[in-house]
């Protein structure tokens, strides 16, 4: 079964909402944007809070949670929108295979363990890379390209 953390209460009324809020005024709440992706079902655009990992010059989507809802209507539409204030970035998802994601959760990790590391099962940045290759099938994570037209 693939892994998923339902946010609990506070996380989806109040703190989820209260950074989706500042990004789109324009402010980025350390590295935040709004995901905006078709529901895979509904065909409707669908919003969630996201931190954009900027690594070795490309952009990311990292899932903490690991399986959720948007990670599931990225892969049946390939893509979205990331939005910060009213700039708008149409992209493409790439998905990242496991055997190469280490080093992506390792930096996702050093920049936002204190948001997100409760959801990593006890794994950190300073963690072996045999422990984060361990967990890397429970968090996938998306390369973010440019749309093309």
């Amino acid at each position: 079964m693939e892994h998923y953390q339902r946010p609990d209460w506070f996380t989806k009324h109040v703190f989820n909402r209260v950074v989706a809020v500042f990004t789109r005024l324009g402010v980025s709440v350390w590295g935040s944007r709004v995901l905006r992706v078709r529901g895979r079902k509904s065909g409707e655009w669908r919003a969630s809070p996201v931190n954009l990992l900027t690594y070795e010059g490309k952009q990311y989507l990292v899932a903490p949670r690991g399986h959720t809802q948007w990670v599931r209507n990225i892969r049946a539409s390939g893509g979205g929108e990331l939005v910060l204030g009213n700039k708008t970035q149409a992209f493409r998802a790439v998905e990242i295979p496991d055997d190469q994601k280490v080093p992506i959760l390792r930096d996702y990790l050093r920049r936002w363990k204190f948001e997100v590391g409760m959801f990593f099962g006890g794994v950190s940045a300073d963690s072996s890379t045999e422990e984060l290759r361990k967990i890397a099938p429970d968090h996938p994570v998306f390369r973010v390209d440019p749309a093309t037209s």
